[in-house]
């Protein structure tokens, strides 16, 4: 029996183990909702709002916000790279290159992980404030086999939300899925139940309409390149975008603990608000 694919399961397992250990979950008892906003106006991040600038409406109920804090959380940058065997040559040279910009550009206090993916799914690095030792194992990463995009992304959500922090994942790759244990679906609805932002770099021609929706229901942004020798620049302005984002926190008023929860976040003064629509509670 061909070993990777039960690697990739069991490493699979144990994540999600962690993830039910410690990630935060919604249940009978009212728990704070967190949600990530970027403000802008005129394609320009608007700084300087507090909680007075906000409106939150959760299924169109109005609620009261607790929280805005911007830049003082450190946060948890997790890199969920595709390790296919399409990914070599300058492609790899590239990636490696890109995350080792973006590791330099994190603060003393945030934290860093690597996963890869290609048929087996691995955590090369789990979340440290050694950025040395995740520089190190996206060094000794290489392109082999085929690509488990869902399952990589899986994993990605569920590190990043292993520990307390402000978390962003970015999933790079270069190929559609082909090999995934899980279904999109089912990372769908994971990803709806966190508070991960999700970016996506993809490279090609391909259509990659699962990673669109992931950035679309996490409130991030889905980047669609024909190559990566810019790969560097665009992870930069990821975390970059996702610095001058707005954490905002509230105790849901007047409203089912259960299902889906439709969010409607807006500023009081002119500005464009980009955050997730919405979360999904309960079991």
């Amino acid at each position: 029996m061909n070993p990777w694919p039960l690697r990739t399961l069991c490493c699979l397992c144990v994540l999600d183990a962690s993830a039910q250990a410690q990630a935060p979950t919604f249940s009978a008892k009212v728990e704070a909702v967190r949600v990530d906003a970027l403000v802008t106006d005129r394609g320009q991040p608007v700084l300087g709002l507090s909680v007075a600038d906000f409106e939150v409406f959760d299924n169109g109920v109005p609620q009261q916000v607790d929280l805005v804090s911007y830049e003082q959380i450190p946060l948890n940058v997790v890199l969920a790279l595709d390790m296919s065997e399409s990914v070599a040559g300058d492609r790899l040279r590239h990636l490696r290159t890109a995350g080792g910009t973006l590791l330099s550009a994190l603060k003393k206090e945030d934290q860093a992980a690597l996963v890869t993916f290609s048929h087996v799914v691995t955590l090369a690095a789990p979340l440290t404030q050694d950025v040395a030792a995740v520089r190190e194992a996206l060094g000794r990463a290489v392109g082999v086999g085929t690509t488990a995009l869902t399952d990589g992304a899986y994993a990605g959500l569920i590190v990043g939300e292993s520990d307390v922090g402000r978390a962003l994942l970015i999933v790079f790759s270069d190929g559609l899925d082909t090999v995934s244990w899980l279904t999109p679906e089912i990372v769908i609805d994971t990803a709806k139940r966190s508070d991960v932002v999700v970016y996506a770099v993809a490279v090609g021609s391909g259509k990659p309409e699962f990673l669109r929706e992931l950035t679309s229901l996490t409130g991030g942004r889905l980047f669609e390149v024909a190559k990566t020798a810019d790969l560097s620049a665009i992870f930069l302005e990821v975390l970059q975008e996702f610095r001058q984002r707005y954490l905002i926190s509230y105790t849901p008023s007047g409203v089912a603990k259960d299902g889906w929860h439709r969010l409607d976040v807006r500023v009081k003064r002119r500005g464009t608000v980009k955050a997730r629509p919405g979360y999904l509670a309960g079991s």
